[in-house]
């Protein structure tokens, strides 16, 4: 099976970014896309930002954030989202690796995101990402694409999956590592 899209997924904390950010290092190609952040203060978690490939930022949700999108305790900013991240995924060459960190339940509130990401996973472009362990019919059947690798990381494994991946734009074919 060839498969043109790697994604992670894992409880928070596990190293999916910093996964991704390694094996992003190790290609030698160009790269769009996007990676989020937590906003810490006062030593807890408060909210998450963006950062593009390019250097542009935003927030992603905040708990101070007003907005009509919420999830959990936190504002979702659609507008950073529409702004910043969707315009990060527009790749300029066919063969652009894309990251997208991550698809999970605050990106998708934006309805402009999703069609953004459902066309760029139709294109001919390789993606690198992370995605919710859990969500809505959206996300679960971006899981069940045929073109797409879902890798569970965890602490234990994450080291491992740095040298089974890191040649994954490469050779395209890669063991089937779901699971722990």
């Amino acid at each position: 099976m060839k498969w043109k899209t790697l994604l992670f997924t894992g409880f928070p904390g596990c190293g999916k970014s910093t996964l991704i950010e390694r094996i992003i290092g190790k290609i030698d190609r160009p790269a769009c896309g996007f990676f989020t952040r937590e906003i810490r203060e006062g030593g807890r978690r408060a909210g998450f930002s963006i950062t593009t490939l390019d250097g542009r930022s935003g927030i992603l949700a905040h708990e101070g954030l007003h907005s009509l999108h919420r999830v959990g305790r936190y504002g979702v900013c659609i507008e950073d989202i529409e702004r910043v991240v969707v315009p990060s995924m527009t790749p300029e060459a066919e063969q652009e690796i894309v990251v997208v960190d991550e698809i999970g339940k605050m990106e998708c509130k934006s309805g402009l995101f999703r069609s953004t990401l459902s066309a760029l996973l139709d294109s001919e472009n390789p993606v690198i990402g992370s995605i919710a362990l859990r969500g809505d019919s959206f996300i679960e059947g971006i899981k069940r694409r045929n073109d797409v690798l879902v890798v569970k990381v965890t602490e234990r494994n994450r080291d491992e999956l740095l040298a089974l991946y890191s040649d994954f734009f490469t050779r395209r074919q890669c063991p089937e590592a779901r699971g722990e």
